[in-house]
């Protein structure tokens, strides 16, 4: 029997974008039912940030599968009576709107706890509703500058943004373990504990390393490109191919093993450059140019295999198309078929994998696909459902 974890648990969202309806798509994984509430007519706007999955939005078919999309008017207040019957035997409400929309509304988090007692909010803002920057708007690459991520990425001359949407995922990760956590508490002791998530916050807990490097150490990070900024040697190496590998030294048994097994110079691991970590970073530069010479007659595969034997973590540059068909995906038969409005599509088994459970793959929804039947579902009748269409309310 496949017994998902959050059968029974239905989860009402107004999310947009990626933070939320990624924190959704994980509940439904795991077997929630969702209903994503969506605009009449466009629905959800990241519907339209490309058109390269057989038309269709890259984010939106990645983030949205397994869900019920109802299309629902809530300036109208037709649109809101039924929003206000779906909490009524919801479990969870999840909203990542601008700031204040829920609040106009009468969907604040203390509104909703009067009304509905039992139900579990869970708000995603960009910093945090209750602060100084509560009414700013924020979007992904802005609170990358802001958290100081921009400032760590990329070369020395130039900085980068991350290449994926790292505050909208690092906030959705955070409201799943929360909305989780709510569940927990609510199924063991009976209180009801909401939960909120800022996207800045979020994104400034994964910068606790290099914050604490720079606040107690006196310096920031330096950018560094593709070289991690405050380890050394971890980053590429161009071998006498032309093709790059990725190296990466931990500890000091792994640094001797590099020294004598595979630069064939164990002199290096008593050299005072190089005998600790914070020695190799200061030296960084000849230290790259020494292990540079010393691979030249290696072929990238051939250096990939020796730092292998050698017990030497290690990686290829990867394009994105190579991790497509990456052999740990494939051989570990990681890709299911989900289908979308416009043609089945591949998709990853979520990263969590639960002994005896098969993860829900379920279509990605068209706008409001599941409008009548949620409707129905509420009572309304097909006369009802025909003049909530005539109205433009769903």
């Amino acid at each position: 029997m496949n017994d998902l974890p959050l059968e029974g648990i239905t989860v009402v969202s107004l999310e947009q974008a990626v933070a939320a309806p990624f924190a959704t798509r994980q509940l439904a994984d795991l077997g929630a039912r969702v209903i994503k509430v969506e605009r009449p007519g466009d629905g959800d706007f990241a519907r339209g940030y490309d058109v390269s999955v057989h038309g269709q939005s890259s984010y939106f078919v990645w983030l949205n599968r397994s869900k019920e999309s109802l299309s629902l008017d809530l300036k109208a207040d037709e649109g809101r009576e039924i929003l206000f019957e779906l909490l009524a035997t919801a479990d969870v409400f999840v909203q990542n709107l601008g700031p204040g929309a829920t609040g106009r509304m009468g969907l604040g988090a203390e509104d909703l706890a009067a009304r509905f007692p039992t139900l579990i909010v869970c708000d995603i803002s960009g910093y945090g509703a209750d602060g100084p920057w509560g009414t700013r708007k924020a979007y992904d690459l802005l609170v990358q500058a802001e958290a100081g991520l921009l400032s760590i990425t990329g070369s020395p001359d130039e900085v980068a943004k991350a290449g994926i949407s790292v505050a909208d995922i690092a906030a959705g990760s955070f409201a799943y373990s929360g909305i989780l956590a709510s569940l927990y508490a609510r199924a063991v002791s009976g209180r009801v504990r909401s939960a909120s998530v800022s996207l800045f916050d979020a994104l400034a807990e994964w910068m606790g390393s290099p914050a604490y490097y720079a606040q107690y150490g006196g310096e920031s990070p330096r950018r560094t490109g593709a070289r991690h900024a405050t380890i050394a040697p971890y980053g590429p190496f161009t071998a006498g191919d032309g093709e790059r590998v990725l190296l990466a030294i931990q500890n000091q048994r792994e640094w001797e093993r590099l020294c004598i097994e595979i630069l064939a110079q164990p002199h290096l691991v008593t050299d005072p450059r190089f005998a600790t970590n914070p020695d190799r970073v200061a030296n960084r530069e000849v230290l790259e140019q020494i292990i540079t010479d010393a691979i030249e007659g290696f072929t990238a595969d051939r250096l990939a295999g020796r730092l292998e034997e050698a017990s030497i973590a290690n990686a290829r540059m990867n394009t994105v198309g190579e991790l497509w068909a990456h052999p740990v995906l494939s051989e570990r038969k990681r890709w299911r078929d989900v289908a979308t409005p416009r043609g089945t599509i591949q998709a990853l088994v979520p990263p969590a994998s639960f002994t005896g459970v098969e993860p829900r793959m379920d279509p990605v929804p068209a706008v409001g696909e599941h409008s009548a039947a949620i409707l129905t579902g509420l009572g309304r009748s097909g006369t009802d459902i025909a003049h909530l269409r005539s109205k433009a309310i769903i």
